[in-house]
């Protein structure tokens, strides 16, 4: 890497997780169409599009619905979602995360969000971090879902950076995707065994420090 200018993170799964939010509301919903949706079922629904979250769904349910019912409930679902998680606060961010972000920030690295959630702006308002970020990309302003690297891309876009000094932090494997095709450096944030394409992986950011990154960096 010739100099390190940017870091890009995703935001459920490595700054918080709004994870069990998005299944309270998914639940709540099929309770009200008269069946469960366990943690189990859940998990086909993670780095899923909420119009494929909730054909899944309604597949689990065995209820077919037209497009137009399609758009109402998905949109019922949202609404819900959104009502847990403007009860959030700071206590959520994940553990060593703020530490990190205000390092970075000391060693004049700028900061971008790279989100596919259309209320990431909410969540970081909530969780008092909005005025670190210098750019934030979020689904209002992506046309393409990640593994396509335009949520990266246009981060950098934004802040006149070359990608290759960039580096990104994902917890999924087609954010990874996304970075390495947007030609970014990518840590992974989690199981080395998921994120395998990652260049590195790390459990999370309770020990992981500026010099942490630099030394990564440096190796390759």
């Amino acid at each position: 890497m010739q100099q390190l200018q940017l870091a890009i993170f995703d935001l459920d799964g490595v700054i918080c997780d709004t994870a069990k939010y998005h299944y309270l509301a998914w639940k709540r919903l099929a309770q009200e169409l008269g069946f469960d949706f366990t943690e189990k079922d859940n998990e086909r629904l993670k780095g899923v599009s909420r119009m494929r979250s909730l054909e899944i769904l309604l597949e689990v349910g065995g209820l077919e619905k037209t497009e137009e019912e399609k758009a109402k409930l998905a949109e019922k679902k949202n609404t819900w979602y959104v009502e847990y998680i403007l009860q959030m606060d700071s206590s959520e961010l994940l553990p060593g995360v703020l530490d990190f972000l205000e390092e970075l920030k000391e060693n004049e690295v700028k900061l971008a969000l790279g989100s596919a959630s259309k209320n990431a702006r909410t969540i970081l308002q909530r969780l008092g971090i909005t005025p670190l970020f210098d750019a934030i990309v979020d689904g209002n302003l992506v046309t393409k879902a990640k593994p396509d690297p335009e949520v990266f891309t246009l981060g950098a876009e934004l802040l006149g950076i070359p990608p290759e000094n960039a580096v990104v932090f994902e917890d999924a494997q087609a954010g990874i995707e996304a970075a390495l095709a947007a030609g970014m450096k990518v840590i992974g944030v989690g199981d080395p065994k998921v994120l395998k394409h990652a260049q590195h992986v790390i459990t999370g950011f309770a020990s992981f420090r500026f010099a942490d990154l630099l030394e990564i960096l440096k190796q390759e």
